[in-house]
């Protein structure tokens, strides 16, 4: 259950508005701790860091590896806990595409991002997933064929200014996390094995970035901070933007969202005790930005109780280093993926995003380009239409930029009755481009059938043998749909590609891959 913050109004009249402050009485035992850095220390890092050249900070982010300190650590061991990811500048070595979701950020987006200063990202993925129930945990639950903590681990390493991410897992599964980054080609991560709770799976992953605790590392230590749960895949650059300048600023930040239930406490005896009064209290939510020496400290610092018990990361800075966070209002995709019905919901958003878009390729025949025209003209209400005219033998500019971009769906247009060749060939560039490598990708061939037959027949060997195309196709991530379009009655043929638009969307929007290698009339 998310923690419940009371809101500033509360706070007396000194305090900073928008801050986390307790409330009541002091803590038996209670002192302000020494922190083992200034702040001043932290900027002299950060404008050392802004005089780099471009080329220097892009060459230090991966794995934290400085060149100023490459040759002083060649040849140590590295300490227990600590896995460096193989293959993680991309299994590929080739830019990665980027999800409809994962689009450059706007003007605005750009205007607040914070200036370069050194910012990592530690992912706590160590929970088994006892409430989602089943054997696989949550982070490793597969989402249109791609694992959950895949899509948080892109989301953060697309942010050119995050420098190392720390993907901290139980020991028993750091080998599926490497898999997963192989597999994936992720970049700028490092997997830590972590603790029997959450905090101290947390407190293991700030550790690689001590000095005193694992000097014979290459990370980095950074100025700020972002701790952010692995199973909250939708988290924006902006919202992380925003609680990163804010922790320049304060020592802590998190994001915040009004409660949506009201929350109650009990007594002995199973009745009600009291109820708290929602409009002045919010749920605590990810992600969180702090100083690295204000986090690291509080962990330090920490009880086991907290330790075993805590769940507040902004509890911690507050309690132990007296740092009020500021509250930043969170958007509603922030939300955590618990139960089995929230992976059907982040399943949804993920179909949605990859739903953005589609390109109809078509040739220079009459028939198939007034198909293509009108299918345009169809489905442009629905979603974003690129149309081309190409030969797929020829490696054509336009279709590279769109391979380029954020395009997961393609319809070609033929009047072959099978296509499989040229097909192939398209098969094989979106292969080349990367496009399949975290998303699947939804092929739609569009049959225009011009005979003079009353009846179109299919038999069953060329059934079986585009099922079969679809069959191999899909080990690359690529579904294959058939559908067929009659060009007889030119009157009728408004309303037949209409028909045609409607599949193609259910195509698109459902990503079944139950229906590969069918062909479907419209």
């Amino acid at each position: 259950m998310a923690a419940v913050l009371r809101l500033w109004h509360r706070v007396p009249p000194l305090s900073v508005p928008g801050c986390l402050r307790r409330v009541g009485p002091p803590l038996p035992g209670y002192r302000r701790m020494p922190l083992r850095a200034s702040r001043s220390a932290g900027w002299a890092r950060s404008r050392a860091w802004s005089q780099l050249g471009a080329g220097e900070r892009a060459g230090a982010g991966f794995f934290g590896l400085r060149t100023s300190r490459a040759n002083k650590t060649r040849g140590r061991l590295r300490r227990p806990g600590l896995v460096p990811a193989a293959g993680g500048r991309g299994a590929r070595g080739a830019e990665q595409p980027r999800c409809p979701a994962e689009m450059e950020p706007s003007s605005a987006s750009r205007d607040a991002r914070p200036a370069v200063t050194p910012v990592a990202a530690v992912l706590p993925a160590g929970g088994s997933g006892e409430r989602l129930g089943g054997a696989t945990p949550k982070q490793f639950c597969a989402v249109q064929g791609r694992p959950l903590v895949s899509y948080t681990v892109r989301a953060m390493e697309r942010i050119s200014w995050i420098s190392d991410i720390i993907v901290v897992v139980s020991s028993e599964n750091i080998g599926t996390m490497k898999s997963i980054i192989e597999k994936y080609g992720h970049k700028r991560v490092m997997i830590v094995e972590g603790g029997v709770t959450r905090h101290r799976s947390i407190f293991n992953g700030l550790k690689v970035f001590a000095e005193n605790e694992f000097s014979n590392h290459l990370l980095q230590k950074p100025e700020v901070v972002i701790i952010h749960d692995a199973v909250r895949p939708f988290v924006e650059e902006d919202i992380l933007s925003k609680v990163v300048m804010a922790a320049k600023e304060h020592g802590a930040a998190g994001a915040i969202r009004p409660l949506v239930s009201t929350v109650i406490a009990s007594a002995a005896n199973g009745c009600l005790d009291h109820s708290l009064e929602r409009a002045r209290y919010r749920a605590s939510e990810m992600p969180q930005a702090f100083l690295f020496d204000i986090i690291y400290e509080a962990y330090q610092q920490c009880t086991d109780y907290d330790l075993d018990y805590g769940t507040e990361c902004l509890h911690l800075a507050l309690k132990y280093c007296k740092t009020n966070a500021k509250l930043v209002e969170g958007t509603a995709d922030l939300w955590k993926v618990t139960y089995k019905r929230d992976l059907y919901a982040a399943e949804s958003v993920i179909k949605d995003n990859l739903s953005q878009q589609v390109c109809v390729i078509t040739n220079v025949k009459e028939a198939i380009a007034q198909v293509g025209f009108l299918l345009h003209e169809s489905l442009k209400s629905q979603i974003k239409v690129e149309a081309i005219s190409i030969s797929l033998s020829k490696n054509d500019s336009h279709l590279q930029n769109i391979f380029s971009g954020q395009c997961y769906n393609f319809i070609c247009i033929n009047d072959k009755k099978y296509a499989i060749q040229e097909t192939q060939q398209l098969v094989d560039m979106l292969e080349e481009s990367n496009i399949p490598l975290l998303y699947p990708v939804v092929l739609i061939l569009v049959h225009l059938d011009t005979s003079e037959n009353i009846s179109f027949g299919v038999g069953t060997e060329e059934l079986t043998r585009i099922k079969k195309f679809a069959r191999e196709v899909k080990k690359k991530n690529i579904l294959v749909y058939g559908l067929l379009i009659q060009y007889k009655d030119h009157l009728l043929l408004q309303d037949t590609v209409n028909s045609a638009a409607a599949l193609i969307m259910a195509l698109i929007k459902d990503r079944n891959p139950e229906l590969i290698g069918q062909l479907l009339v419209a």
